[in-house]
């Protein structure tokens, strides 16, 4: 609990000053207090990801997305206590409070839970691709391996999950595979698990789950091998768990810009005129949560992408959920793109 007071903040913050407690503390969470520390309210990674979605002004007041009702606890609460009510209702973390209502601490699950009960989620890398829009780069090696600052593409992915500590992984291959399984061995140089589901050809960006021989017991992290980002994980898997979805994907906001003069009309009038209007889409940003049993929706052996998979899940009515990324992501698609990704190297993952 050494770093709770990074998470204060004052009733006049703007979300975005919200967002900067929450990142630079680590605890997912913003407590809104007054001049004496008394607890006004709260704001999670996951209120402000819905904050996003919603088009919200990140320096509008903070109180515009608080919850001004959020759980709390007891200074003198068992450790017992604590986490028995953290897993009743489904929650992270608590503000600790006096009898007054002023902030003493923040307690949070995995800090009251044993390594054994801790959460060992899969992570499944799409590895297979054959990279034809960085040719000729790949024609001796595989996209992952491709190197982006000092290092693989992929061995950043990699370090990305284990900085959260995620240490059981898949990795599927297909393009210059023992290149791949060469570099990255069993992962034993990491101190994790690596085992690999080699396609005998391309099956699409959801194909190779069906190649997974033993069920996984918690829901997996899936995304493509081909993206850089500093998305927190854990708070991914926080997301999915407290929306009680059983599937995730996460999305980025993809701005385009019409080059011409948008014409309204009414009937044969013109009724005005937009000049180079911008438009704001939620786009498809290539990482994924999936409970294990949505597996046996993929067909054994078929090429099958993500998206035909999601539209799977939608018509069986399983729920689904939507995590915004507001942190750093680029897909290292084109040669453009690697170089934009080994320009941002230094500043963003040293």
């Amino acid at each position: 609990m050494k770093d709770w007071r990074e998470t204060l903040i004052g009733p006049t913050a703007t979300i975005h000053q919200a967002i900067k407690a929450i990142d630079s503390s680590s605890r997912q969470i913003a407590l809104v207090v007054d001049g004496e520390d008394r607890l006004l309210g709260t704001v999670t990674d996951g209120d402000i990801r819905r904050a996003i979605l919603r088009g919200a002004d990140m320096d509008a007041p903070v109180g515009n997305v608080m919850k001004d009702e959020p759980h709390v606890a007891r200074e003198s609460d068992s450790k017992e206590r604590l986490l028995s009510r953290m897993v009743s209702e489904s929650v992270r973390q608590f503000p600790l409070l006096d009898d007054n209502g002023r902030v003493t601490g923040l307690v949070y699950i995995d800090e009251l839970m044993t390594p054994a009960e801790k959460r060992d989620n899969w992570v499944v890398i799409m590895a297979g691709g054959l990279g034809t829009r960085l040719r000729p780069l790949t024609d001796s090696a595989p996209k992952p391996l491709l190197p982006v600052g000092d290092k693989p593409l992929m061995e950043t992915i990699l370090e990305g999950f284990l900085e959260h500590d995620f240490r059981q992984f898949y990795i599927s291959v297909n393009y210059k595979a023992e290149m791949i399984r060469k570099h990255f061995g069993d992962g034993a140089r990491w101190n994790a698990t690596i085992r690999y589901l080699h396609e005998d050809r391309p099956l699409g960006t959801a194909g190779a789950l069906c190649l997974i021989k033993d069920r996984p017991t918690e829901p997996i992290i899936v995304m493509n091998g081909d993206l850089l980002t500093r998305v927190n994980f854990q708070h991914l898997l926080d997301y999915h768990r407290e929306h009680k979805a059983r599937a995730t994907m996460c999305v980025r906001e993809y701005d385009f810009q019409v080059p011409f003069g948008v014409v309204k009309m009414a009937d044969n009038r013109i009724t005005g005129i937009d000049e180079k209007p911008l438009h704001s889409f939620f786009v498809n940003a290539g990482i994924y949560v999936l409970d294990p049993e949505l597996i046996d929706l993929i067909p054994k052996g078929e090429f099958f992408d993500m998206t035909t998979l999601f539209e799977a899940i939608i018509a069986a009515e399983h729920n689904t959920a939507v995590f915004p990324i507001r942190e750093y992501w680029i897909d290292v698609g084109r040669i453009n793109e690697l170089n934009q990704a080994n320009g941002d190297f230094g500043k963003e993952f040293d």
